[in-house]
């Protein structure tokens, strides 16, 4: 009876050591899980990587219907390792995704634009690559036109026959790449080309200040208070289609103050048939009484066919370059007769036009972003252009010379004293006058210097400003508009 209960005691214990030994062997086997990673940092394993990449897909409807996508992706820097090993602290999926919620924002799939400038480079995320495609073209029928950039790209604009403008290259100066790429939710996506449009223009897609018209607003004078120019106004209101729009009290204007994030340059010819000013000649008659004043010859404005290739970049013109004039009907000088002995160094009278004719006004007295520095600033001046490099400069009334000078900014400039109360500046000279001098005495009209481009200046063309009350810079002068001198 012994022999029989010791036998079954040993047989008992073998089986239950051969249990015990073949789990335990079974449990050490090598299994296969997934690590996860996060910045290279292991933040814990899971049994299905799939189960997790569903689970965050599925957990995300907020996103997916923000941007209308159908997918929602891991973050960037994660990194999930497959695994064949001992298992150990295996946790489940929601889990984990609560610690990579908390750490990075989740992803879609998209596309980065990279726009490079001189200086700088910034991303933009877009949904589609369409829209992309989409808002460029907007932006650049906002500064070239809708129906003038539909012609040239399809080939059919009208040649120039007598007069009239003829695109021949529209292209933006930034280089700038694409690639698709998985875009974290906590950047800016543009899910539409209207949105993205905006940006590219204004640098937002904030709302655009609304300004009520007020009785005798012109639109010259509401976008000098809100410090932007007309071109950027008439770019936010469309309605308009120039600056002499009549304006009534209570009609809303929107103020966009332009802040382009791309180059947009549009190169073209223009050819157009401009008024030549005729010049008021003053001649002295020592026999009259001072005071005294006759018009010995009526003045005529003459007309004159110019054609330019004309350089603008995100709507203001950087370059001119005359390339032919002709005169269609002459000018008629008006003289006049004046009583009296002219005082040397004093102005008087009317003011003559500071270059040769065929000119054009690339920057009006007014707010623009400089287009050297890109800032956004008063141009106290006028900017003339068109009359070629190396044309005459007249003094635009008589007086004293007071600045002869080269400058970084300002180029090679002439300031002159018309012992009126006035001062004229003339910037960005290739060269002065030999007879210029300081201290010297200039007649109105006399030549003085030639149009050039020193210091800093996009192309050749005369910077000219005017002041009043005081030596320019200093505290009692002030600037004036150089239009009122000739109004």
């Amino acid at each position: 009876m012994k022999k029989v209960l010791l036998v079954i005691s040993m047989l008992l214990i073998a089986s239950i050591t051969a249990f015990f030994g073949f789990s335990n062997e079974r449990n050490n086997q090598p299994q296969t899980f997934y690590q996860v990673y996060l910045d290279g940092e292991l933040i814990g394993n899971i049994d299905s990587q799939k189960a997790l990449e569903k689970y965050i897909n599925n957990t995300q409807s907020y996103i997916k219907e923000k941007y209308n996508v159908d997918e929602v992706y891991a973050p960037k820097g994660l990194e999930i390792k497959k695994i064949v090993s001992f298992k150990e602290n295996i946790m489940n999926v929601e889990d984990i995704y609560q610690i990579i919620q908390e750490k990075r924002p989740f992803t879609i799939k998209g596309y980065e634009i990279t726009v490079f400038s001189e200086e700088s480079k910034q991303a933009i995320y877009v949904i589609d690559e369409r829209i992309y495609r989409t808002a460029l073209e907007d932006s650049i029928k906002t500064f070239v036109g809708t129906e003038a950039y539909n012609a040239y790209i399809n080939n059919t604009q009208t040649p120039i026959e007598d007069v009239g403008t003829y695109i021949n290259n529209v292209y933006i100066e930034n280089q700038m790449t694409i690639k698709e790429t998985n875009i974290p939710v906590d950047e800016t996506i543009y899910a539409n080309s209207e949105d993205l449009t905006k940006y590219l223009l204004f640098g937002t897609t904030e709302q655009q200040k609304i300004y009520n018209v007020k009785l005798g607003d012109t639109l010259e004078q509401v976008a000098f208070n809100h410090e932007i120019n007309v071109e950027e106004l008439l770019i936010s209101n469309p309605q308009f289609k120039n600056a002499n729009a009549l304006l009534y009290p209570g009609l809303q204007i929107t103020i966009g103050i332009l802040n382009p994030q791309i180059k947009i340059t549009v190169e073209q010819e223009v050819v157009e048939d401009v008024v030549d000013k005729y010049k008021t000649i003053e001649e002295i008659d020592e026999t009259l009484n001072i005071g005294v004043t006759k018009v010995k010859r009526d003045g005529e404005d003459g007309l004159i066919r110019v054609n330019q290739y004309v350089k603008i970049t995100n709507g203001t013109t950087v370059y001119v370059n005359p390339r032919s004039k002709v005169q269609l009907k002459p000018t008629v000088n008006k003289i006049v007769i004046k009583g009296g002995k002219v005082v040397h160094g004093v102005g008087s009278g009317s003011w003559v036009w500071p270059t040769e004719s065929g000119w054009r006004i690339t920057s009006n007295y007014g707010y623009r972003i400089n287009p050297i520095t890109g800032m956004r600033e008063l141009h106290g001046a006028l900017d003339i252009a068109g009359t070629g490099y190396g044309s005459e400069i007249y003094a635009a009334n008589s007086g004293v010379v007071e600045t002869r000078r080269k400058d970084k900014d300002a180029g090679n400039y002439i300031i002159i004293n018309h012992n009126n109360g006035y001062w004229t500046q003339y910037n960005h000279m290739s060269r002065f006058h030999e007879d210029v001098t300081v201290g010297a005495y200039v007649e109105k009209g006399q030549v003085i210097g030639y149009v050039g481009m020193t210091g800093q200046a996009t192309g050749p063309h005369l910077h000219f400003a005017v002041w009043y009350g005081g030596k320019p810079f200093t505290w009692s002068s002030q600037r004036v508009n150089p239009w009122n001198l000739y109004r």
